[in-house]
């Protein structure tokens, strides 16, 4: 396949644009410089765009911005499932969420049928950071912030590793949770093993990579692979993240 047509499918790229990343010697092909636009590349090339490497497999990676009244699965005999969401051209690509978020919560969910980045998303080990917004019964404390950061033990004796957690609202009701593991209800667990109760939880983004504020709930977008980068990115977004939502909040 000809390298700007292959680019074009597989990063944000346009074909035009692809030309002027190569005349700006920009692109790689197996580390040397590409000098044309219709060389010929295939999947077993290593290519890079101004340093970062593409995703040549042809694997399909969606973010969906997930309703409430949907279960993070492919199939359930009695439920919706996030499945049902998709575009029908989306519906038979073998697609499975990374990660699941409960039937009532809603926000940030990545389906993809790359199995190593599925492995990479929900591996403890990779500490890729997932960001929540929660809605509590009653004001978050100190005291709370302090047992989330210590790595707070739940109810059941499982021990959370340190997680960040801060009130952005005036009635410290609204809180932005950061956590790096993904058990069972975890969120919910925490904060009622601190003592309070969630009333609604909204996954914001993970890694470096944030919910659009334009994706209306049920819509998905196809990832590219800049937007890969940075959905497995370790370093955190918090301290930017609390101070748009404080803002917006107010």
């Amino acid at each position: 396949m000809r390298l700007d047509k292959f680019l074009s499918e597989r990063t944000p790229h346009s074909r035009s644009t692809v030309k002027k990343l190569i005349s700006a010697g920009k692109i790689t092909v197996n580390g040397s410089s590409a000098v044309k636009a219709d060389m010929n590349v295939t999947e077993n090339d290593s290519i890079t765009v101004e340093g970062t490497p593409v995703r040549t497999a042809r694997t399909l990676t969606l973010l969906l911005n997930k309703p409430a009244g949907f279960i993070s699965a492919t199939e359930d005999k009695a439920e919706k499932t996030v499945i049902d969401l998709l575009p029908e051209e989306f519906q038979n690509q073998n697609l499975a969420p990374a990660g699941r978020l409960d039937k009532d919560t809603t926000g940030f969910l990545i389906l993809t049928n790359d199995g190593d980045l599925l492995h990479k998303l929900t591996s403890p080990k990779k500490h890729v950071p997932k960001y929540y917004s929660a809605l509590l019964a009653r004001p978050f404390t100190e005291e709370a912030a302090q047992q989330l950061s210590e790595g707070i033990k739940l109810r059941d004796g499982t021990l959370c590793k340190p997680a960040e957690a801060a009130a952005y609202s005036r009635d410290g009701r609204q809180v932005l949770i950061s956590i790096s593991e993904g058990k069972y209800h975890q969120v919910k667990r925490m904060m009622a093993a601190a003592g309070n109760h969630v009333e609604k939880l909204h996954r914001i983004g993970c890694g470096e990579l944030l919910l659009p504020a334009d994706l209306k709930e049920g819509e998905c977008i196809v990832l590219s692979d800049n937007d890969l980068c940075k959905l497995l990115k370790s370093g955190t977004v918090f301290s930017a993240l609390f101070q748009t939502l404080r803002k917006t909040s107010s």
